[in-house]
């Protein structure tokens, strides 16, 4: 089964390659609905682009904090975790601005539908978010956009049961803000983080982009986290464990 939808803003897309499900019950259509179900009902409720969502709502104040869903305390607590982590770095309560927990909500979100699948007992599968991957089973190959070449890849990876995630300027322009000055991010330009979950891989990614070139030593100290980072100038810093594919370019020029 394959299948997109463009959800929360970006396309989604859902590829299963299990041949034999375990269980009569399942259909991986019906899991696939309830994928995409569950990312609609996510934008619906943590959009700060919609007036009536929970955040949008949180952060004018009509909400208290003991009125909140668990899911919202719970990507909020996340969220307080890499602030403190980054030293304010990453920050989705900056001055002046709406309250935008977008860089949690993505990952915790898109790892949450991986785990509807697993749970209806798909075995194989990669569901891709905008460009931010989960997979199960494999190895899967994937690429890694150059960041400033749009059909060229700067390193493609071997990828099983792990999540990938990218944060760069390339597609959304400076939307990336570092916390601690509230000016844009600067000294990277991408940086690829391999994670066990997406909520750990999107996360680390977009707060070690804020952090700037420091950020490449802090997402690489991070539990389970895989590094890969081009910096202005196509320079490249990769750790030992980055599961490069065999063969795959290890630089961007």
């Amino acid at each position: 089964m394959h299948r997109v939808e463009h959800v929360m803003g970006f396309p989604v897309s859902l590829r299963v390659d299990d041949t034999v499900v375990p269980d009569d019950t399942v259909v991986p259509d019906e899991a696939g609905d309830a994928v995409f179900a569950w990312l609609r009902e996510v934008d619906a409720r943590f959009s700060p682009f919609k007036a009536d969502s929970e955040v949008s709502r949180y952060g004018r104040g009509e909400l208290s904090a003991g009125e909140l869903s668990a899911d919202l305390v719970e990507v909020l607590a996340l969220c307080e975790r890499y602030r403190v982590a980054t030293g304010g770095a990453f920050d989705v309560r900056l001055p002046g601005r709406a309250l935008d927990p977008c860089a949690v909500v993505k990952g915790w979100s898109v790892q949450r539908a991986a785990e509807l699948l697993t749970g209806a007992g798909l075995r194989r599968f990669c569901l891709n978010a905008g460009g931010d991957v989960v997979v199960s089973g494999g190895p899967w190959r994937v690429g890694v956009r150059h960041p400033e070449i749009a059909d060229k890849l700067c390193t493609v990876l071997d990828l099983t049961d792990a999540a990938v995630a990218t944060s760069a300027c390339y597609e959304r322009g400076d939307h990336i803000l570092d916390g601690r000055t509230g000016r844009p991010a600067t000294g990277l330009d991408s940086l690829t983080v391999v994670a066990p979950t997406l909520t750990e891989a999107d996360t680390v990614a977009t707060a070690a982009f804020a952090m700037g070139a420091e950020g490449v030593d802090w997402a690489a100290a991070q539990d389970g986290c895989e590094v890969y980072a081009v910096l202005p100038g196509g320079r490249v810093l990769r750790t030992g464990g980055f599961p490069t594919a065999a063969g795959a370019a290890a630089a961007v020029a």
